[in-house]
């Protein structure tokens, strides 16, 4: 299917009780019809995918996202203790106004609010 930017910002908690626009990332991934990751299509041309961890403007890391060998969808960004797990990627729809949870290095699980989500131009 098509690649689409999906921008994921700090949902509700209790440090950010409104969330935090300044605090996510920007995803490039191949979505299918239903709104959900295309696993064959990332499989089969995982340099497509793009992930950019961010706060505020600045960028902190850019990666890709990359399939464990046990299943879990990770953030894989460079540097130690950088990458975020998806907690059910696989079931999650990447629409606006949903929820998406990660595991952060250390094992804090977030929740992300889909902010964005568009499919990109083809060439």
């Amino acid at each position: 299917m098509a690649l689409h930017h999906i921008r994921l910002e700090l949902a509700r908690e209790p440090d950010h009780p409104h969330g935090n626009a300044d605090d996510g990332y920007d995803l490039v991934l191949t979505l299918d019809k239903d709104a959900r990751l295309d696993a064959a299509a990332i499989a089969a041309a995982p340099e497509k995918t793009r992930v950019r961890r961010f706060k505020g403007t600045q960028t902190l890391a850019v990666g890709q996202l990359t399939r464990a060998e046990d299943g879990r969808w990770v953030l894989d960004l460079p540097g130690e203790d950088t990458d975020a797990e998806g907690f059910r990627l696989d079931d999650e729809q990447f629409v606006v106004g949903e929820y998406v949870s990660l595991a952060q290095p250390g094992g804090d699980m977030r929740a992300y609010r889909v902010t964005l989500a568009q499919p990109l131009p083809t060439a």
